[in-house]
């Protein structure tokens, strides 16, 4: 009778070599994000760390490469490879009315606040391709709110900005966001927002007139300016806690006395440094309310 019998000296070098292997890698991860802040001005040096690996290992593996280290002096000496691996860590999801609950809370509980400023200033922040951003110009517009607004749109990678700048969208996912829009409590056909030409939908000028598209970095920049509403919606779930922190001080310090701060259905200011100074304005769809202090 055979009898498999594994050496545990052999198990406890195996556990070793890993173990070393996984620390060799933590450290070329820190020095390729330290090289990307240095060289190029993108700061991901606080991003969670499953996330951001995940997303660098996926550029490895495209690029043909072996190793973070290999892919740390490509990027150094070619920038169209770092082109492609900053659209790796830019998280860009996004829909128009994405989570269409969040959009009838806020015409419902935010939109009869902001009414009583005689004009409104909306902070976007990781607004990516732009979707959400014209979805808050429609959602305005139909409640006859537009006209005294001013929307801000940020995001850190500056090609996504030029794409949201143009307002041309993909004509093939407007059937999606068309149901989205009836379920956010949208007034009119969402097809009279934009028109459709040959593969793509080109929304009309007059949402973009009240738009502004800048680049903003959560992890580095300051505030700009003063806001009714601030939206930072499914980004800061790739932070770690220390900028998850730092954003909320930012959005805090942004916002005027009762402004509105909108989160993402997984984000939460449970931990955070101003956990303390909001009053909760809708607990299912994440809506929050400054205080007066």
């Amino acid at each position: 009778m055979n009898h498999q019998f594994q050496n545990p000296n052999s198990k406890i070098q195996n556990r070793k070599v890993q173990n070393r292997e996984s620390e060799i890698e933590k450290l070329e991860i820190r020095l390729l994000l330290e090289a990307i802040f240095e060289y190029y001005g993108y700061d991901f040096r606080d991003y969670a760390e499953a996330s951001i690996r995940r997303r660098i290992w996926k550029r490895i593996n495209t690029e043909r490469l072996k190793s973070v280290s290999g892919l740390q002096e490509r990027i150094l000496h070619d920038p169209a490879c770092f082109g492609r691996l900053l659209r790796d860590l830019t998280i860009n999801v996004t829909d128009f009315f994405r989570d269409p609950d969040f959009y009838r809370a806020f015409r419902q509980k935010a939109v009869p606040l902001l009414r009583t400023y005689p004009f409104v200033r909306i902070w976007h922040a990781g607004c990516a391709s732009g979707e959400e951003v014209y979805s808050m110009a429609i959602l305005l517009h139909e409640e006859g709110l537009y006209e005294r607004c001013h929307l801000y749109a940020t995001d850190i990678a500056e090609q996504v900005l030029e794409q949201a700048g143009t307002g041309i969208f993909p004509l093939k996912t407007m059937k999606r966001f068309t149901e989205n829009h009836i379920k956010a409590g949208g007034k009119a056909p969402f097809s009279t927002y934009y028109t459709a030409k040959y593969n793509n939908a080109i929304f009309k000028p007059f949402l973009k007139k009240k738009m502004l598209f800048a680049q903003h970095n959560l992890a580095l920049d300051s505030s700009f300016n003063e806001f009714n509403a601030v939206i930072c919606r499914n980004v800061m779930i790739y932070f770690n806690h220390k900028l998850q922190s730092r954003a909320h001080r930012l959005f805090y310090e942004s916002l005027c006395r009762k402004g509105i701060l909108g989160l993402g259905a997984k984000e939460s200011l449970i931990g955070t440094p101003h956990e303390s100074d909001y009053e909760l304005l809708d607990k299912e769809n994440k809506l929050y309310r400054r205080g007066a202090g």
